[in-house]
């Protein structure tokens, strides 16, 4: 199996995620499976796939702040992209050459994650079913689709994070908006800053060599006709409140 390596490149929230559909169904019709690894620009939130936008995004906010809200095609729970705060990836492969079992697959795909933490110093664990954790903490959420025979798998690995600016967008009850509910996240949550004094970049460089470690692999870009199908995905579909709204 050869893979196609799309290196990092910075996008909207509606390009990302018509480029993981467009790839998908490439890959579905007998395209090299692939890894893309991107940024997001402006910041934006997205939701999973079987959430509500109202109940879960602060969308006038976002609106007022320039911060794009998307819905993904992957579960999961709402996430705040921070563009300077973390590197995202995706991995999309044929079902058949994946471990058919979802935390199997989880693990693999985790395993180069925590791989890659581990050559800027920072010993991670893949925590079931799609998390990894630093010393208990998550540095890094995922999460899975499985459609016309294609796995699906896209995540973040924290840089950086605002968690004050996390608050004001996504919906939280008054009650917990406070000092105490940061603390509290702060808790849970870190990244890879709090480790190890490297650049965004620095960590991009690493999630790269971890993921393409021991593969057959080249450097691509997307096709033309990948690149057509993904702006009209995010023209006619993920910009769309028929689909941002549709729960």
């Amino acid at each position: 199996m050869r893979w196609r390596i799309i290196e990092l490149e910075t996008h909207d929230a509606y390009f990302n995620m018509a480029a993981d559909q467009a790839i998908a169904e490439s890959v579905a019709a007998g395209a090299d499976p692939t890894i893309r690894f991107y940024k997001w620009h402006p910041s934006a939130v997205s939701i999973g796939c079987f959430q509500s936008m109202n109940d879960e995004v602060d969308t006038a906010k976002c609106r007022e702040e320039g911060i794009d809200f998307v819905r993904r095609r992957t579960g999961g729970g709402a996430v705040f992209h921070d563009e300077n705060g973390e590197v995202t990836y995706s991995v999309i492969a044929l079902e058949q050459d994946m471990p058919k079992g979802v935390i199997d697959s989880y693990r693999l795909i985790c395993g180069w994650i925590i791989d890659s933490l581990s050559t800027i110093g920072i010993t991670a664990s893949f925590a079931p079913i799609n998390d990894i954790v630093v010393s208990g903490k998550k540095i890094s959420g995922n999460a899975q689709t499985r459609r016309d025979g294609v796995l699906l798998q896209h995540g973040t690995v924290l840089y950086d994070t605002n968690l004050t600016r996390m608050f004001s967008l996504l919906k939280v009850d008054n009650a917990k908006l406070s000092d105490k509910a940061i603390r509290s996240v702060e808790e849970r949550v870190t990244k890879a800053l709090d480790y190890s004094k490297i650049s965004q970049d620095d960590l991009y460089r690493a999630l790269l060599s971890g993921f393409t470690k021991g593969k057959d692999s080249y450097t691509g870009k997307m096709t033309e006709a990948e690149m057509k199908r993904a702006e009209s995905l995010a023209d006619k579909v993920y910009k769309s409140d028929d689909w941002n709204f549709s729960r």
